[in-house]
């Protein structure tokens, strides 16, 4: 199911392109069009520092919306019905869906960090904290690609579940992805600090540039963990409501 889903991933060359060239033609933008104006508290040419790591957040929201487009297409065009009768499960279909998006959002991932350290994106981190902030990365991209699933689950129509697009590429905007929160209008500032895209983000920024973590990590983590915790049985009562 796994190398199923990359095939027709393969196949589908305009998303393809979207999810890894979009979030490096954004980056470019902030950083050469915006990057002067915006005030982090950093000189002009490390806001490409500050930036990436939000970059790479919205990686996970183009992956999901792909996720969810797909899941939605099999439940559209008969061929869960197929893979039932040769008694193949649910879940292994939608499994093969979220790791095939993991898969993916790594390759989008390296992209995006090729880019970024070709124009001037500096990390300190050593080994253990790319591996770290590789790994809460994943936690929040395995999260939002099982929701992308529920989502797929339920919307009957292709254009309905790319819709899930707004929702996930949203968030990290009223986030610390891109400017500081204390820039933005107080009445932002508990949605900004308190929603799931600025843990993951402060956690990845602290680890890839070796500064203190500080209590952005386990929050983080829980998000992530929460997340799928919550959309994992909506995937089963969702499936077997499409296929009853």
């Amino acid at each position: 199911m796994v190398g199923r889903s990359l095939r027709l991933s393969a196949r589908n060359v305009d998303a393809v392109l979207i999810s890894l060239v979009l979030p490096v033609m954004l980056m470019l933008v902030f950083v050469y069009f915006f990057g002067g104006a915006i005030d982090t508290g950093t000189s002009h040419g490390d806001y490409v520092t500050y930036v990436a790591p939000g970059v790479l957040i919205l990686c996970a929201g183009y992956g999901a919306s792909m996720t969810a487009v797909s899941v939605t297409r099999d439940m559209a065009e008969g061929v869960i019905d197929r893979f039932r009768s040769l008694d193949v499960s649910g879940t292994a279909v939608l499994t093969g869906h979220v790791v095939a998006t993991t898969v993916r959002n790594l390759a989008a991932t390296a992209a995006v960090l090729a880019v970024a350290l070709a124009i001037g994106f500096r990390p300190a981190a050593d080994p253990a904290r790319w591996l770290a902030a590789l790994g809460v990365l994943l936690a929040y991209v395995v999260a939002l690609a099982w929701l992308a699933a529920v989502v797929g689950l339920l919307a009957r129509s292709a254009e309905a579940a790319g819709g899930f697009t707004f929702f996930v590429l949203f968030l990290p905007y009223p986030s610390s992805a891109f400017v500081p929160i204390d820039t933005m209008p107080g009445w932002l500032h508990g949605f900004a600090e308190h929603q799931p895209v600025t843990p993951v983000i402060e956690s990845m920024r602290a680890l890839l540039l070796d500064r203190p973590v500080g209590d952005a990590l386990w929050p983080a983590l829980a998000w992530s963990a929460g997340l799928t915790a919550l959309a994992l049985p909506l995937c089963a009562l969702a499936f077997r409501r499409r296929t009853s």
